[in-house]
C-alpha cells in the first residue's frame, strides 16, 4: 500500500523558483539573439514566384553524404571511418524523422562489425544506441560496460550508459556512471547527466539548481536546449506546469525541429483542454509518430470517430509495428487504446508489458490510468511501489495513486 503524501509546498516553490530564474536568462539571451540576427531573406511577392533553381540533393546535404559514404562502403565494406560516419548520420535521421528505417541502414553499415563482442570502440557506442533506440535495453548495457571499460575517457558512452540505467530505473548506477564524468565532461555536461536520477532519487530541487547554475556554461546550442528540456522534465514532475510549458516553448522557439519539446509541450496542452494548441503544433508533421499520436489523441478528445484521418493514419502504423514485431511504441499504443478505443484491457496489458521494459514517469502514468479505467488497482501495484521508491511528487501520478486507492 502506498503512503499517500501532500506535494511539498516547500520543494514545489523551490523549483518554482529554479525555472523563473532560468527563464530570465533564457529571455535575455532571446532578446540578444533577436539583435544579431541577419535580416530574413527575401520572400517571394507570391507562392507562384521562383526564386531560384538549384538541384534537389541541395537542400539535404546529410542525405548528399550519406549517399557518398555508401558508394565508399559499397566499394570497401571494411572502411571502419566510412562506417562509422555513415552509421552516425543514418541515426541522426531517425532521430530527426522518427523514422526506424534508419536504424536499420545504421545496423547495416556497421555489419562487419555487428556481431563481434570486442568490435572497436566507436562501433560500440554506435550498437548500443541502435538497440538503445530499439529498447533492447540489456543488450546495450553489454556494450555500453565493454565500451566503458576498454575506452573509458568516451564521455558519450558514459552519458548513454547512464541513460539507459535511468530509463530502466536503476538510479544508483546511473548516478555512479555520471560521477565517472568528473574531470571527463564539463560541470553542465555532468550536472545534465545527474539531473533525471537525481530527480527519481528524491533530490528533484537538488537536480534543478545545480542544472540551472550550470545552463550558462553550456558549449553548444544543442547543449543549451538539452538543458532546457530536462529543466522542463524537472519543472512538471513537480508540479509547475506553467513552468514547464514555458520551458518547452523556449526549446521550440530556439529549435523547432526538436521532437522531443514538441511532443512534450502537446502533453502538457493534451492535459490542459487546448485541443487547437496540439492541433497547430502538429500540423503538417505527421509524418513523426510521437506527433501523430499526439493529434490523433486531440482529435478523439474533440469527439473524432476512428475514421479521422489522424486516427485512422496511427491505428494503421500500430498495426504495421506489431505485424514486424516492433514493441518499442507500447506506452504510446496503450494511450491510443485507452483514449481513441476505449479498450481499458488493452491499454492495461499494453501497459503492463511496457513497464518490464522501462520505468520513467510517463511510463507510471500509463500504467496508472490504464489500470483505473479497467478497475484493476492491483495491476498498478509496480507503478505504486515505484511512486513510493521514488519519492516522486509529480501530482498528476499522486492523484491517479489516491483514485486507485479510493477505488480499493
Amino acid at each position: 500500500m502506498i503512503v499517500r503524501q501532500p506535494v511539498a509546498p516547500r520543494e514545489r516553490w523551490a523549483v518554482r523558483a529554479v525555472v523563473a530564474g532560468t527563464l530570465v536568462v533564457i529571455a535575455a539571451g532571446l532578446v540578444a539573439g533577436r539583435a544579431s540576427r541577419a535580416p530574413a531573406p527575401r520572400r517571394p511577392a507570391s507562392d507562384l514566384e521562383v526564386v531560384a533553381r538549384v538541384p534537389a540533393r541541395a537542400w539535404d546535404p546529410a542525405a548528399a553524404r550519406r549517399e557518398q559514404l555508401r558508394r565508399t562502403l559499397s566499394a570497401a565494406p571494411a572502411d571502419l571511418a566510412a562506417a562509422v560516419a555513415l552509421a552516425r548520420l543514418d541515426i541522426e535521421a531517425a532521430r530527426a524523422g522518427a523514422d526506424p528505417r534508419f536504424l536499420g541502414r545504421a545496423e547495416a553499415a556497421l555489419a562487419p562489425w555487428w556481431q563481434l563482442a570486442d568490435a572497436p570502440p566507436e562501433v560500440l557506442l554506435l550498437r548500443a544506441t541502435i538497440r538503445q533506440s530499439r529498447h533492447d535495453f540489456d543488450a546495450a548495457l553489454v556494450d555500453l560496460d565493454r565500451l566503458t571499460a576498454v575506452a573509458p575517457d568516451d564521455v558519450q558512452g558514459w552519458l548513454t550508459r547512464a541513460v539507459v540505467l535511468a530509463v530502466r530505473g536503476r538510479y544508483r548506477e546511473a548516478l555512479a556512471s555520471c560521477a565517472a564524468l568528473a574531470g571527463r565532461a564539463s560541470p553542465f555536461v555532468q550536472a545534465a547527466c545527474q539531473a533525471q536520477p537525481l530527480a527519481l532519487s528524491g533530490q528533484s530541487v537538488e537536480a534543478a539548481e545545480a542544472l540551472a547554475r550550470q545552463l550558462p556554461a553550456a558549449a553548444s546550442r544543442a547543449e543549451v536546449v538539452w538543458g532546457r528540456s530536462l529543466l522542463a522534465d524537472l519543472a512538471l514532475w513537480s508540479g509547475d506546469e506553467a513552468g514547464a510549458e514555458a520551458l518547452m516553448r523556449a526549446v521550440l522557439a530556439q529549435s523547432p525541429g526538436d521532437g522531443y519539446a514538441r511532443a512534450a509541450l502537446c502533453d502538457r496542452l493534451l492535459d490542459a483542454g487546448r485541443l487547437d494548441q496540439v492541433l497547430a503544433l502538429t500540423e503538417g508533421r505527421e509524418g513523426d509518430d510521437a506527433l501523430l499520436l499526439r493529434r490523433a489523441l486531440a482529435r478523439a478528445a474533440a469527439g473524432a470517430g476512428a475514421g479521422d484521418p489522424a486516427i485512422a493514419t496511427m491505428a494503421a502504423r500500430f498495426q504495421a509495428a506489431r505485424l514486424r514485431g516492433d514493441r518499442v511504441h507500447q506506452r504510446e499504443e496503450s494511450r491510443f487504446a485507452l483514449a481513441t478505443g476505449h479498450d481499458a484491457a488493452a491499454a492495461l496489458r499494453l501497459a503492463r508489458d511496457n513497464w518490464q521494459v522501462q520505468r520513467e514517469p510517463a511510463d507510471a502514468r500509463v500504467l496508472l490510468e490504464a489500470a483505473r479505467a479497467a478497475g484493476a488497482r492491483a495491476a498498478a501495484q509496480p507503478a505504486l511501489s515505484w511512486l513510493a521508491e521514488t519519492g516522486l511528487r509529480w501530482p498528476r501520478l499522486r492523484a491517479l495513486a489516491v483514485a486507485l486507492a479510493g477505488a480499493s
